[in-house]
């Protein structure tokens, strides 16, 4: 998902910062509501914008995308902070991963689109639904996992519409293949601690779901 410097053409990356500029509105709003409604809901923004940091910036290779494949964490957070909020923290660990090697600057909207608004939104939706019907920790779990894979499905999307404009459905299966093989047993494991991870704060801190969620 960490699409770096120069691998997209600068009009993209113009494009996908235009889609972002919504989103950072409405999150900076929804933090700036939430917070001020709930006392706790800062530090818990604050700790899930470091568990994003820290489960994003670990990554493997993709050389056929000049990307990489890693988890994303991002479903979790938006179950917790909201989705909105989410997508700011992501943006904002995605421009410090950028100073470690991981992304870029001028790809920093495209990799906010995979990870922080589709990887969150689809992740969250897919919460929402199961939320009813499901196990908490299912519905957090496949969360994780939809979200996980919508981020690479967007990647793929990004890459193809950037560097292969005149075969792009080609060439997005094909960037996505690329990404398949590493992808899904991380996603698969995403699913996993986004379940635990959910779960033992519904079970030892449900006051923080209910306040942050719903509040």
């Amino acid at each position: 998902m960490h699409i770096s410097d120069g691998i997209l053409p600068l009009s993209w990356c113009f494009v996908w910062y235009a889609v972002c500029i919504p989103f950072w509105i409405l999150g900076i709003r929804e933090i700036k509501k939430k917070s001020t409604k709930n006392p706790k809901y800062l530090p818990t923004l604050a700790m899930m914008g470091a568990a994003v940091f820290v489960i994003s910036v670990w990554h493997i290779p993709v050389p056929v995308t000049g990307s990489c494949s890693h988890p994303v964490g991002t479903p979790m957070a938006a179950i917790v902070v909201g989705p909105f909020a989410t997508v700011v923290i992501s943006s904002i660990a995605l421009f410090f991963q950028a100073f470690l090697g991981h992304g870029g600057i001028t790809t920093l909207g495209a990799n906010t689109l995979s990870m922080g608004i589709v990887g969150t939104f689809t992740g969250y939706g897919t919460y929402r639904a199961f939320k009813g019907s499901t196990p908490l920790w299912f519905a957090a779990g496949m969360a994780g996992f939809i979200g996980d894979m919508m981020t690479y499905v967007t990647s793929a999307l990004e890459l193809a519409l950037g560097l292969n404009p005149h075969s792009v459905l080609l060439h997005w299966w094909l960037y996505f293949m690329g990404y398949g093989p590493t992808q899904i047993p991380i996603a698969v494991g995403e699913f996993a601690f986004t379940a635990g991870v959910v779960s033992y704060i519904a079970e030892n801190r449900p006051d923080v779901l209910r306040g942050v969620v719903h509040g």
